[in-house]
């Protein structure tokens, strides 16, 4: 089962993810990003913290960039 790493990009600045998760596909792997985006919005909402650029950057175990998943991209303004 591929691995997948969930560095986040925020500006300049990149958190890298040292362990990874292993997903049976880039899709599933994917909506845990975008999960994983909602929580990490939350937080930073209540702390009211700015909420723009911030994006996962998932890697794959070679270092390559498999997808990139913008935090506003998951939220649901309707």
């Amino acid at each position: 089962m591929p691995k997948y790493y969930f560095h986040i990009r925020d500006g300049q600045d990149l958190a890298h993810d040292p362990e990874g998760a292993e997903f049976e596909t880039l899709e599933a792997a994917r909506k845990e990003a975008a999960n994983s985006a909602r929580e990490l919005l939350a937080q930073r909402l209540l702390r009211g913290d700015v909420i723009d650029g911030q994006a996962f950057e998932l890697t794959t175990e070679d270092g390559d960039i498999a997808d990139i998943v913008r935090f506003k991209d998951v939220m649901r303004l309707e």
